[in-house]
């Protein structure tokens, strides 16, 4: 590891931007391929829209996140990391981490069952798209 200074202003900096009420949270949904602000207000509990709203502007200001329009009717907005952006993915997974060995049991409790819930949803969403049951039921072919 670098030897660490007292004080460093770019990262001062780093920290004000990313440290905003909600930014992490927004960046961490956008790493995972969220794109449009229904997908991240949907992703992100207790986000408003007028949170969203401003974050995504603060982002896209400091050049971490794009913002694209399609002129589609209805018009299709799209948010997009940038390079800058997406090199947060390992800041994000080492903090993840930390976050997750530090947390109290019952929290690491409510995300394995979160976790748990989300696995048995995207494979039921699996079977259903490659036309297999979910279940183990047996289908009636009369």
């Amino acid at each position: 590891m670098d030897q660490i200074t007292p004080y460093c202003p770019q990262f001062q900096d780093a920290m004000e931007v990313l440290g905003r009420r909600w930014t992490g949270a927004i960046v961490r949904a956008m790493l995972a391929g969220r794109t449009r602000f229904s997908e991240l207000t949907e992703t992100i509990p207790d986000l408003t829209d007028r949170l969203l709203s401003i974050r995504l502007k603060e982002l896209e200001s400091e050049g971490i996140v794009t913002r694209h329009v399609e002129p589609t009717r209805p018009v299709r907005i799209e948010y997009r990391l940038t390079d800058k952006g997406r090199e947060l993915a390992d800041v994000v997974i080492l903090l993840g981490d930390w976050a997750h060995r530090h947390a109290p049991p019952e929290a690491q409790a409510q995300y394995a069952a979160m976790k748990a819930a989300q696995a048995a949803s995207t494979a039921d969403a699996a079977a259903a798209n490659s036309g297999e049951c979910a279940t183990a039921e047996p289908v009636n072919q009369t």
